[in-house]
């Protein structure tokens, strides 16, 4: 045989091992390749029947799962995989094979028909690259951000923790305080219920409690004209053991001594004498009134003053510590134009009151937010708020009180509340 002749047959060999090996090879995966070695038989996928080598991929279904023939739309069953080298592999179902239209981006699976298809496999493979590395920074600022709350967290964590230490600090030094006030209300209390016992024991006490002459006279001199009449003398002067029964005129008399009336100076040796003796005739019990013995005493004075003061002072006291005990029990929430709540440590949940209205002056009309209908009271009405808008540079509740059952106060302050300054007219800047 002629040299030539034999390599064109060589060459022919090797063009239709080749177009055998890739005939066969095509639509499968590179872990299915191992299923598909060139022997004499092949076992479908599923196990159900062996055919000979040569029917994989010859354009008829021969394997009910369409395994014989992946680079064919031969079985309805069958699976094409597109390899896709630079994008994502992925199947499609072998009925889109050859079918004119390009389902892969290498364009396998269009490899006998008219359809003209791009290997578009590195465009989109760039894409999603990209994409993915803009999840990647997306997700390396979001781990950093969530780090940020994270710490962020901590810290006010720290400080919720620090605040409350301090409130519970200063909660048990407004209870010291707070007992402290309570004995001093009531050692004024019973000073004060003890000068008046002094008091309206009658004129023997007078002497002992610095009674002078002029402060008496002045007590019976009713009308202030100097002197003490019959009237007057009746009307403030009383016998020691029925201090009900109206002095006759006859005995009023007798007191100023045979006279209808008598001045200090004579008051001085005579009514006063009587009085500060105590055994017949003393000042009725008048406490109280204006212009009475008790009243004007300067001791009883002394101790009512010091009394309300240190009423005034134990409710201060009472009031600073009912509003950290509340800071330190509960949790306020004010959501603006929706509602009130109160959430206690146990976790309990409670409606102070849901938007009702605005009422501010007349003047600054949105200065006050009223919230009402709340849930009801333990044998109470509703419970309601009044929020009051402050200008400052944070939005922060600062305040909440309680100052009647089941009536709450708050301070919400909000660079909102802020008002500009009006420049008065007239005024104008020299520079």
């Amino acid at each position: 045989m002629p040299s030539d002749m034999r390599f064109h047959i060589f060459i022919a060999a090797v063009f239709w091992c080749g177009f055998v090996d890739s005939r066969k090879i095509r639509g499968i995966s590179s872990s299915y390749k191992r299923f598909y070695r060139e022997r004499k038989s092949f076992l479908c996928l599923d196990g159900s029947k062996i055919i000979p080598f040569e029917q994989v991929n010859d354009d008829y279904c021969d394997c009910e799962d369409g395994s014989d023939e992946p680079g064919t739309s031969a079985c309805p069953r069958g699976r094409f995989y597109c390899t896709n080298l630079g994008f994502r592999p992925h199947y499609i179902p072998s009925s889109r094979v050859n079918d004119g239209i390009c389902d892969c981006c290498d364009a396998s699976d269009e490899y006998n028909s008219h359809a003209h298809c791009q290997n578009t496999c590195w465009n989109l493979g760039q894409r999603e690259r990209a994409y993915v590395e803009g999840q990647m920074r997306t997700l390396d600022e979001g781990l950093q951000l969530k780090q940020q709350l994270i710490e962020e967290g901590v810290l006010l964590w720290r400080e919720k923790q620090a605040q409350l230490r301090e409130l519970q600090q200063v909660a048990e030094d407004l209870q010291i305080k707070l007992e402290e006030h309570r004995r001093k209300k009531h050692e004024a209390d019973r000073l004060k219920e003890q000068t008046i016992k002094a008091l309206e024991a009658g004129g023997s006490n007078l002497r002992r409690q610095n009674r002078t002459v002029s402060s008496t006279f002045k007590l019976l001199d009713s009308n202030k004209d100097g002197s003490i009449t019959v009237d007057e003398v009746q009307a403030k002067v009383a016998l020691v053991h029925d201090e009900e029964q109206v002095l006759s005129e006859d005995e009023a008399v007798a007191l100023l001594g045979g006279g209808h009336q008598m001045d200090l100076t004579k008051f001085q040796y005579t009514l006063w004498d009587i009085l500060t003796k105590g055994d017949s005739v003393k000042i009725k019990d008048t406490h109280g009134a204006p212009g009475s013995l008790v009243g004007e005493d300067p001791h009883l004075k002394a101790a009512d003053t010091a009394a309300e003061w240190e009423a005034t002072n134990l409710k201060k006291v009472e009031e600073a510590y009912e509003t950290v005990n509340m800071e330190i029990r509960y949790t306020y929430t004010l959501c603006p134009f929706n509602q009130v709540t109160q959430k206690s440590t146990a976790g309990t949940e409670v409606s102070l009151g849901r938007w009702g209205m605005w009422a501010g002056t007349p003047k600054n009309q949105y200065s006050q937010m009223e919230y009402e209908n709340g849930e009801p009271c333990w044998q109470g009405g509703s419970r309601s708020t009044t929020v009051t808008l402050t200008c400052g540079t944070e939005t922060a509740l600062r305040l909440v009180k309680e100052p009647s059952k089941c009536q709450y106060i708050m301070d919400f302050q909000t660079p909102v509340a802020c008002q500009p300054v009006l420049k008065q007219r007239g005024i104008h800047s020299e520079l």
